[in-house]
């Protein structure tokens, strides 16, 4: 009976012992997780994507994005004080030196610095709390329905939460800011202090998947006892786009390179080229034809191995009549997979075409018609 147990238990352990499989080969070790495609808006993996949960320094991407949109606007020089000093990570400002707010967008996204977000946010808002209503109204503006921000810099807080889900929207809606794509994806940057006059301080960026994955474009880790490792990231390769979102993951680097592998090697953007084969007649014009292009999609995501199955239908008139506007639509182009329409481009004319106001009799513009 003893031989019988052990080996029951034995057997029960094996069991436990093996990991979960998913489709990226052993299940992501975190506790939520998401893989979105930035190119249609949908999630290609998850797991607990909308279980609201503590995101650590990650809320910097929205503080980031909230800085980086008001330094467009006026990048005007912010002097650190005592109350914008922050426990945790920092850029190590101390009170009386200056920089621009530019500045403090760097010192978040390389260094994490919790200085540098309540910097930003007292300089853009008055305080913390009235920065975390813009914040909030962001959110909502991004279409984030799970998401609540307190604070800045992401310090742990029972009513500041987020998704894998939300997370993902926010990363996708950030990179659509060049100054935030541009920012995200550098390994270091060099700050130059106002004050001390001067003063330079190199920061490395703490997302080390900018050098562990060639497609990596940018993202932000995140740490708190509470949190948990919390890391997003995007990554872009042939046109197709993907942000991974894992939230309390032990293995974060290496559950968002199988995440990312998953995702390139099963889907593909379909982007179809700028078009210029096509020509239609026009009747009563300075010129017998106009030239027609399909304007270039941003990408039909589909399974990788059905690309060659898409079917292209050109849908335009027979003819035109003059004027024609430039850039005007006068059809489109249909991509159908298995006879169901999975994406269009219009067709746009490429030059305008003026009226021919010679006198023409009604026979010559009849013959003009019946020649087409």
């Amino acid at each position: 009976m003893k031989k019988l147990l052990s080996a029951s238990l034995a057997i029960l352990l094996l069991f436990c012992a093996v990991p979960r499989v998913s489709a990226v080969g052993a299940e992501p070790s975190a506790r939520a997780y998401a893989l979105y495609c930035v190119n249609n808006g949908e999630l290609l993996l998850s797991e607990n994507p909308d279980e609201r949960l503590p995101i650590a320094s990650t809320t910097k991407i929205m503080t980031t994005l909230l800085t980086l949109e008001e330094a467009e606007k006026d990048n005007r020089v912010v002097e650190f004080t005592d109350e914008m000093s922050a426990e945790g990570s920092s850029m190590y400002l101390k009170p009386g030196e200056q920089v621009r707010l530019y500045d403090l967008a760097v010192g978040m996204m390389m260094q994490s610095g919790n200085d540098a977000a309540n910097a930003a946010a007292i300089s853009i808002a008055g305080s913390a709390e009235k920065f975390a209503d813009l914040m909030n109204r962001k959110a909502e503006e991004i279409g984030m329905k799970n998401t609540h921000f307190v604070t800045p810099s992401g310090l742990d807080d029972e009513a500041h939460y987020s998704t894998a889900r939300d997370m993902a929207l926010l990363m996708a809606y950030a990179l659509n800011n060049n100054s935030f794509r541009t920012l995200t994806e550098q390994k270091h940057m060099t700050v130059h202090f106002v004050k001390p006059d001067g003063k330079r301080v190199t920061y490395p960026n703490h997302n080390r998947l900018l050098s562990l994955y060639d497609s990596c474009i940018g993202g932000k880790t995140g740490y708190t006892m509470t949190a948990g490792r919390c890391l997003v990231t995007a990554a872009e390769r042939d046109g197709l786009t993907l942000v991974a979102v894992t939230l309390d993951d032990r293995d974060d680097w290496d559950d968002h390179i199988a995440l990312y592998d998953y995702g390139f090697e099963n889907y593909a953007a379909y982007i179809p080229g700028k078009t210029s084969d096509f020509r239609v007649p026009v009747v009563g014009g300075t010129s017998e034809e106009a030239a027609v292009y399909a304007q270039v999609n941003e990408g039909i995501v589909i399974p990788r191995d059905r690309v060659k199955d898409i079917q292209t239908t050109v849908i335009m008139p027979p003819f035109l009549y003059a004027p024609t506007q430039g850039e005007s639509a006068v059809g489109r182009v249909l991509y159908t997979l298995d006879g169901e329409k999975i994406g269009e481009s219009p067709l746009l004319i490429a030059d305008s075409i003026a009226y021919n106001s010679r006198r023409r009799g009604f026979f010559e513009y009849i013959t003009d018609v019946l020649n087409l």
